[in-house]
């Protein structure tokens, strides 16, 4: 057996490929459960409130994953013939299979994103539609945080939010990874990130958050907003396949999730910044600053071309990435600090630096 194969594999392909942890199994195998479909499930009905509650909001919904959360709350706040403003490159418009066009006949207007994952707020406001037959009616403003591991500014949610409510547009946030932001903000404020998470959302009048990624549960995320606005993507939810039956299981785990994962993620962070650090000055690649829990790191110049093999190395060396001239690396609670140096190391050795 192989020295690689002997040790344990290291997966920075995502946040999303955690395993529960055992105090976590603990809490799903103590769970109360009952059937959600009749809202008698009391460990979904403890999350959503606690979630609502945390966040700032009337109501919340379970919702097993974050497209449909997204695609829930942007069909809630949008009808037929009506239109979402949108980052060209945000998730709930380019990776969610055009859900909100193929399902609600509602019409993505995708802007193109600065480099920090923001909408230029004069592109929002000339992208915002007369009322005018011609025109569909333009009627939400959806933004994430992060996006690709980058926090939006609160000046800018607040400035955007300010806009979009001037305008008379909703305001939908997708923050499947909206504690990572929270971590981030919070500790350059000294403050507490449950305070920096409503302090986002609140900006915002409905809110999708993801259990899965860095939280660390197995499944599930959260959408959240008014009494009136949950009731109608409830329905939308039950459309679309997602009544749950015995859901307590997992409700437990984003619940526990919840209590204890989310002050541990500025380890993940730590861990990027490690990493990042440890790749920085290698010839051929460009190494991005990260300001939460993913990397990115271009391939430059003659090391282009080495894209393909550099996975093939590292996947040798028992660890998993993704991307081949851009390279995608993200922590979570699965990988410790001699990952990040064995990942270090394995790149150093491919480029002989």
């Amino acid at each position: 057996m192989s020295t690689a194969s002997a040790m344990p594999r290291i997966d920075l392909r995502s946040d999303t490929v955690t395993r529960p942890t055992p105090g976590m199994r603990e809490a799903m195998a103590q769970a109360l459960v009952g059937d959600d479909v009749f809202a008698d499930d009391p460990s979904v009905n403890a999350l959503q409130e606690k979630i609502a509650k945390l966040l700032g909001f009337e109501a919340a919904l379970f919702m097993p994953t974050g497209t449909q959360s997204n695609l829930c709350g942007v069909l809630s706040h949008c009808q037929r013939g009506e239109e979402y403003i949108v980052g060209q490159m945000a998730h709930c418009y380019r990776w969610e299979g055009g859900g909100a066009a193929v399902f609600g006949s509602v019409q993505p207007q995708p802007l193109t994103q600065q480099a920090d994952g923001s909408l230029a707020l004069a592109d929002i406001e000339a992208a915002i539609k007369p009322d005018d037959a011609h025109f569909a009616k333009t009627k939400l403003l959806a933004l994430e945080n992060t996006w690709g591991g980058k926090v939006l500014p609160q000046s800018y949610l607040s400035e955007a939010s300010a806009l979009a409510m001037q305008k008379g547009l909703a305001r939908h946030l997708d923050g499947a990874r909206l504690f990572n932001a929270a971590v981030a903000q919070a500790a350059a404020l000294g403050t507490s990130p449950y305070d920096e998470a409503k302090r986002i959302a609140q900006c915002f009048d409905s809110v999708s958050v993801c259990f899965s990624k860095g939280l660390g549960a197995p499944m599930g995320s959260a959408l959240c907003g008014s009494k009136a606005f949950i009731a109608r993507a409830h329905r939308l939810r039950k459309m679309a396949g997602g009544g749950l039956r015995q859901a307590g299981f997992m409700a437990a785990a984003a619940s526990y999730a919840l209590d204890h994962h989310v002050l541990r993620l500025a380890e993940d962070h730590q861990l990027m910044q490690d990493l990042a650090q440890g790749l920085s000055g290698i010839p051929g690649l460009q190494v991005e600053t990260p300001q939460t829990n993913i990397l990115f790191v271009d391939l430059v110049g003659e090391a282009k071309a080495q894209g393909a093999a550099l996975q093939t190395h590292l996947k040798q060396a028992g660890i998993d990435m993704t991307g081949f001239y851009r390279m995608r690396f993200v922590t979570h609670l699965d990988v410790d600090r001699a990952g990040i140096d064995r990942t270090i190391s394995a790149v150093r050795q491919f480029f002989n630096a």
